[in-house]
C-alpha cells in the first residue's frame, strides 16, 4: 500500500456519490487522507425520487440533476467521466474504456441497474423507461409535441404498476388533465404488490380520481410506433397509443459479469455482512449491484433508502479498514415508504405513521430536500422552493 491510500468508486448514483462524500468528511490522521476518485458515465448526479416532478414542471432539471463538478467543489474528491472496461483484482487496478488505468487500495462498486428492454418486441425502439434525466427530457419533448398538435386525446400506456409506474401515471394525468388517456398495465393481480396496504389504497384512490385505466393480469405482446399489444386471458388486443412508458424490472450493469467477481443467480455481486465482496475484502459493493441479505437472510430491496444507509456503512468500513479499527456489520433500518400521487398529493407510511394528501406531499419534499447530497445544493433548492410562489405571483 502507498503512503496515501487510493480509493476508487465506480458509479455516481446514491451508493457511489454518498460514499465518496462521507469518506471526505471522516477524520483522517495527518497525511493519511486518501485519494478518492469517483467515476461515472454521466456528468451529473440524478436524484431519482424527485424525477417525477419534471413531468409536471414542479421542479427544474438543475435541482434534480446537479453536475458532479458542482457537488464535489470544495472537496478533495476527483471526478472522472468514463465507463469501466476491466477490473484487475491481482494488480488492484481499474481500466476505463478510453484506456485510463487507475490503481486502488480500496474499490467500491456502485454501478446500479438498468431497465431491461429485450423481453418484448419493440421495447427498445419505441418505449421510454423512466430512470435517467435523459428519459425525463425525452418524455417531456414528446409530450410538448403532442400538446401542440391537433390530437384530441393523448393516449399513454405505462407498463408496470410498481412505485415508478403509479407515480408516473398520476403525474402524467395531472399534466394532461382532460386531454389525457392514461392506461396502467400490470401483469399481477394488484398494483404495488410489495407496498403497505395503506399506500396501495391511497394509490388506487388517486388513480380512480384521475380516471386512469388499470389493466391487471395483463401482459404485453409487442410495441410499435403507434400501438401496444395487450394479452388478457389468452386474448390479444391491439391498442392505439401515442407514448409507451416501460417501468418494468431491474437489470444489473452488464459490466459486472466481466470483473471475475462472485455473482448470484441474478447477476448481483455477493458480499459479506460488512459489504465487502466475498473473497475480495479490499472491494466493497452496494446498491443495486450488490446481493445483500438482512438479519433474517432475506434480500434487501434495491431502493434509494437502502443505498443511503449502505453508503454510510461502506465509508465507515473503508475508513476502519485503513485505520486498523473493527468493521461494522450492515443493518438495514426500514424508515418507511413515500410516493408522489400527482400534484400536491403523496402518501407516507412507516415508523408507525400513515398519512396522505397535501401534508404528505410537503413532508416528502422536505425529507428529500434534506437527503440532497450537499448542504450547498440543499440551500439552493430550498431557496428556490421558497421564492417560486412569489415569482409566479409577480409574473
Amino acid at each position: 500500500m502507498t503512503s496515501v491510500p487510493r480509493i476508487c468508486i465506480l458509479g455516481g448514483g446514491f451508493g457511489g456519490l454518498y460514499t465518496a462524500l462521507r469518506l471526505n468528511q471522516l477524520v483522517w490522521d495527518n497525511g493519511q487522507k486518501p485519494e478518492i476518485t469517483l467515476i461515472d458515465r454521466q456528468t451529473s448526479f440524478v436524484f431519482t425520487p424527485l424525477l417525477y416532478e419534471l413531468i409536471t414542471g414542479e421542479m427544474q432539471g438543475w435541482e434534480i440533476a446537479p453536475p458532479f463538478a458542482e457537488l464535489l467543489k470544495g472537496t478533495d474528491i476527483r471526478f472522472i467521466q468514463g465507463s469501466v472496461d476491466y477490473v484487475d483484482k491481482t494488480q488492484k487496478s481499474v481500466t476505463l474504456e478510453d484506456g485510463t488505468e487507475l490503481e486502488y487500495d480500496r474499490l467500491v462498486l456502485a454501478l446500479g441497474c438498468e431497465t431491461p428492454s429485450e423481453s418484448v418486441a419493440g421495447v427498445k425502439d419505441y418505449a421510454i423507461p423512466f430512470r435517467s434525466i435523459q428519459d425525463a427530457y425525452k418524455l417531456d419533448e414528446q409530450l410538448r409535441v403532442l400538446e401542440a398538435s391537433t390530437t384530441e386525446k393523448i393516449r399513454i400506456a405505462i407498463v408496470g404498476a410498481g412505485y415508478s409506474g403509479v407515480e408516473v401515471a398520476c403525474k402524467l394525468a395531472d399534466r394532461l388533465k382532460a386531454r389525457g388517456r392514461v392506461r396502467l398495465i400490470q401483469s399481477r393481480d394488484t398494483i404495488l404488490p410489495d407496498a403497505p396496504k395503506f399506500n396501495r389504497d391511497a394509490a388506487l384512490k388517486a388513480l380512480e380520481q384521475r380516471g386512469i385505466w388499470v389493466d391487471l393480469e395483463t401482459t404485453v405482446s409487442e410495441i410499435t410506433a403507434d400501438s401496444i399489444g395487450l394479452i388478457y386471458k389468452d386474448q390479444t388486443d391491439i391498442i392505439p397509443v401515442e407514448i409507451v412508458m416501460w417501468t418494468v424490472g431491474n437489470q444489473v450493469s452488464p459490466a459486472l459479469s466481466h470483473f471475475g467477481l462472485p455473482l448470484n443467480a441474478q447477476g448481483k455481486i455477493t458480499t459479506t455482512d460488512t459489504l465487502q465482496v466475498t473473497d475480495n475484502l479490499e472491494i466493497y459493493a452496494l446498491g443495486d449491484a450488490a446481493a445483500i441479505l438482512d438479519s433474517t437472510n432475506e434480500s434487501i430491496p434495491s431502493t434509494a433508502q437502502v443505498a443511503f444507509q449502505q453508503a454510510d456503512f461502506v465509508a465507515w468500513n473503508i475508513w476502519s479498514s485503513l485505520t486498523d479499527r473493527p468493521l461494522l456489520t450492515f443493518r438495514y433500518t426500514n424508515l418507511g415508504e413515500m410516493m408522489t400521487l400527482g400534484n400536491d398529493n403523496a402518501v407516507l407510511s412507516g415508523m408507525g405513521i400513515q398519512f396522505d394528501g397535501p401534508l404528505a406531499y410537503l413532508a416528502r419534499r422536505l425529507v428529500y430536500l434534506y437527503r440532497l447530497p450537499t448542504l450547498d445544493h440543499q440551500l439552493k433548492v430550498g431557496l428556490n422552493w421558497l421564492t417560486q410562489p412569489l415569482v409566479k405571483l409577480l409574473s
